[in-house]
This record gives structure tokens, C-alpha cells and sequence, in this order.
């Protein structure tokens, strides 16, 4: 194995974290209207489950609401139910014509477990970044019993450790974002 190959390999799974983290981040309602909070939500469609953005038009007309415009008045009431029965704390307002959700103010008690879960999916993510370095670090010491130069490995786990602090503090900076998104009232 080349011994760049494993420093690129290593990038690569770090970057994933980080892309992960800021997929979850943005799931989480920090008291203004984000239509990423209604990514999770499945809807049974002709049989099988599809995405929301799937069968509907979803909008931020302003920041305290969310518009659901669905393109079949059949699938009305099997939306409702999916946000009804999902995790996203909001009861849904159905016109007939369009479904609002109205996106309460935070409490200071679920701002704090908001950024108690934030801090959990940093961590995770954090995680996949220390085992991405620990991979790496092992295939550069199987490199150099395979024959690849100590000098190599060294400047290749180097390497890895620079990167491995860059998306380490990547991690923290995305994570403050979201709190200080989160505790703004």
C-alpha cells in the first residue's frame, strides 16, 4: 500500500465525520423555522415510504413557520400523520389546502437539551475522526514491516496528526455555531 494512500484515506473518513455532523446538527430545531428538521420524515407513498420533500413542496414563508404544500390532496392526511408521529415535537395545522407548522419558542430547559445533543453528535463525530487516525497510524506501522521507510511513516503519521487536529477543531467550531444557534432568543 502506498503510504499517501493511507493519509488520503484517512482525510476522507475524517471529512465524512464532519459532513455527518453537520447533517445531524441541522435536524435539530434551534427555534427558528429550518425545513432540514422534516429530512427524517417518511411517507408511505403508493406502498412504499419516500422522503417528505417527495411528495411535497416545503417552504419558510417566515421565521416562525414552516408550509407543507402537498402535490396530491390525497396524501393529505398520511403527511399529518408522519409529522404527527415523528420526532419533531410540532403539531401540524391542516387547512385543506396547506399544512403549517408553527414553530413554537424554545424553553430554556430544551434549549439546554438541545445543546446536550449537539454536544453528543460532536462527539461521535470526534470519535470517527480518532478512529480514522488510529486506522492510519496502523497501516503506516504495517507499511513499515511490509519495507516502507521509518522516515516515511513517520512524516505520514505526522501528516495524519495535522490532520487529525485540523478536523478535530473543525468539529469544535461547528458545534459552537449551533449552540450559540441554539441559545439566541
Amino acid at each position: 500500500m502506498i503510504i499517501k494512500d493511507i493519509e488520503q484515506r484517512a482525510e476522507e473518513k475524517m471529512l465524512h465525520s464532519v459532513t455527518y455532523l453537520e447533517e445531524a446538527l441541522s435536524r435539530i430545531r434551534a427555534g427558528k423555522a429550518n425545513v432540514h428538521i422534516l429530512d427524517g420524515i417518511k411517507v408511505e407513498y403508493y406502498g412504499s415510504l419516500v422522503p417528505l420533500s417527495n411528495v411535497a413542496n416545503i417552504s419558510t414563508p417566515d421565521a416562525k413557520t414552516i408550509t407543507i404544500l402537498v402535490w396530491e390532496k390525497s396524501m393529505m392526511k398520511p403527511v399529518e400523520k408522519a409529522i404527527q408521529d415523528s420526532d419533531v415535537g410540532i403539531t401540524p395545522e391542516n387547512n385543506g389546502e396547506i399544512i403549517r407548522l408553527g414553530i413554537p419558542p424554545l424553553t430554556e430547559e430544551r434549549r439546554k437539551q438541545l445543546v446536550k445533543q449537539s454536544r453528543t453528535e460532536a462527539e461521535n463525530a470526534k470519535v470517527g475522526v480518532r478512529n480514522a487516525r488510529r486506522d492510519a497510524n496502523d497501516a503506516v506501522k504495517a507499511a513499515i514491516k511490509k519495507g516502507t521507510s521509518e522516515d516515511d511513516g513517520d512524516e505520514t503519521e505526522e501528516a495524519v496528526k495535522k490532520l487529525h487536529d485540523r478536523y478535530i477543531k473543525k468539529i469544535d467550531d461547528v458545534l459552537t455555531a449551533k449552540e450559540k444557534e441554539i441559545m439566541t432568543v
